[in-house]
């Protein structure tokens, strides 16, 4: 069997769950900030950096996965919008499990449909339990409803577009034949929407936000990076759909940062839930194409 038809291998099974800790940092960062549009900029703006210093060791993407670069570019644009959009409604640990919960499925009938990587039997049941857990996660209490209907409506988005740009960056990382490359040319390519959408809607205004958001905008930007990369990789060597899976058990990390380090409410339903959308995602991952 080829890596792509036996599973996970342990390396990328180590990093991907490290690569997990770091994404549910870097959004807790993001929810954390005053000024959410600026701390944006300031994680892509320094993935970007950390990319152009790469690219002057490391070739840039070749031709064939250019269409892929662009693609992604384009839909990480709008995963940005929603994310910013859904934070700006809901709390940390409601938006993220459903936002993350809700793509590996949306990842696992696209890979089935354009990629013919498919489930079995109990990897459908797996994909069940984790909508159910989502589901309760949306329509749970809150203080405004009005609002939380809005930031489950933009989580839903938010996993939309990270199911569509989780494929393309897989196709896209194997098409390059080199994930660091292809990791490079994205994050550079990447700052550069975000920032002008930011600058549009801002003006000159922007820059002493951006000064402002520095200090955790740094660190998130690093780490923001450091993990998408490590999953690219890792969908270079294994099924994009349990990659995606697993990396989504940063769920319960997410919704334990929200509850304990942001003081949102109702802590405990909310970390059970997303403790039943980890579980899916492990059977998920655990029981292969059985």
């Amino acid at each position: 069997m080829t890596p792509l038809e036996n599973g996970i291998p342990l390396g990328a099974l180590g990093l991907v769950l490290f690569a997990a800790v770091l994404h549910a940092s870097w959004n807790a960062l993001v929810k954390a900030g005053n000024d959410r549009l600026a701390m944006m900029v300031m994680v892509q703006g320094v993935g970007g950096l950390v990319a152009a210093v790469g690219l002057m060791f490391i070739p840039i993407a070749r031709v064939e996965a250019w269409p892929y670069v662009l693609g992604s570019v384009l839909v990480h644009t709008f995963y940005y919008v929603f994310l910013i959009r859904a934070y700006q409604q809901g709390d940390l640990s409601q938006v993220y499990p459903i936002a993350r919960g809700s793509s590996p499925l949306m990842v696992a009938v696209v890979s089935a449909l354009v990629v013919g990587e498919t489930l079995g039997p109990i990897g459908t049941v797996a994909v069940v339990v984790i909508c159910l857990a989502i589901f309760s996660l949306a329509f749970g209490r809150g203080a405004n409803p009005i609002g939380q209907r809005r930031s489950v409506a933009y989580a839903f988005g938010t996993g939309i577009t990270i199911a569509i740009y989780t494929v393309i960056d897989g196709l896209g990382a194997r098409a390059a034949g080199d994930a660091l490359s292809y990791v490079a040319t994205l994050g550079l390519c990447e700052a550069i929407p975000i920032f002008a959408i930011a600058l549009w809607r801002r003006g000159p205004a922007l820059f002493p936000a951006l000064r402002a958001s520095l200090k955790t905008g740094i660190p998130g930007g690093v780490i923001a990076w450091l993990g998408y990369g490590m999953v690219i990789w890792a969908m270079t060597v294994a099924p994009m759909t349990y990659v995606s899976a697993l990396r989504e058990t940063s769920v319960i990390i997410a919704a334990w940062m929200g509850s304990r380090l942001l003081g949102e409410p109702f802590g405990s339903r909310r970390i059970l839930a997303s403790a039943i959308v980890v579980l899916g995602v492990v059977v998920l991952h655990s029981v292969g194409k059985a």
